[in-house]
C-alpha cells in the first residue's frame, strides 16, 4: 500500500450557501474515537507512534508544527493550520509543536481511544522534539 506521509491538505467545502459551509473532514471510514486537543502556545505533544491506530488530525484553530518520522526516514516537519488535515500512520513517529494557542481535532481508527488510550501509544526514548 503506499502511503503518502507527511501531505497535509487543505479541505474545502463540500457545499456553501448563505448559511454557511459544510466541510466533510472524512468519508466512508470507521472512527473510534473523536478527540479535541488543546495547545498552549509552545507547547510540544505526541513523541509516540501507534502500530494499529490511523490519527487524522484537523487543526481546527491556530497553528502547529507537526513532526514526523517514518520507519528508516529522516525526520521530517510541516507547518499545519486552521483547515489544514494530516494523517499519522501506524509505526510513523509524530509529535505537535503549537506556534500559537490551538486546537486539533483528533479522529483515529483503532485501540487508541478514552481509557484505552495508552493500549497503542508507544512514547519514544528518543523524542522528535522537545520543548
Amino acid at each position: 500500500m503506499n502511503k503518502k506521509f507527511l501531505k497535509k491538505k487543505r479541505l474545502k467545502s463540500n457545499y456553501t450557501d448563505k448559511r454557511g459551509q459544510i466541510i466533510d473532514i472524512l468519508e466512508n471510514q470507521e472512527i473510534n474515537s473523536t478527540t479535541i486537543i488543546t495547545f498552549k502556545k509552545g507547547a510540544v505533544r505526541g513523541n509516540h507512534f501507534h502500530k494499529k491506530t490511523i490519527q487524522w488530525n484537523y487543526v481546527l484553530d491556530g497553528e502547529v508544527m507537526y513532526y514526523s518520522q517514518t520507519p528508516k526516514k529522516k525526520l521530517d516537519k510541516v507547518k499545519i493550520s486552521a483547515g489544514d488535515f494530516i494523517v499519522s500512520y501506524p509505526f510513523e513517529k509524530h509529535a505537535f509543536k503549537a506556534l500559537k494557542k490551538s486546537r486539533v481535532l483528533v479522529l483515529a481508527k483503532g485501540p487508541r481511544a478514552g481509557k484505552n488510550y495508552e493500549i497503542d501509544t508507544y512514547r519514544l526514548t528518543e523524542n522528535l522534539l522537545v520543548k
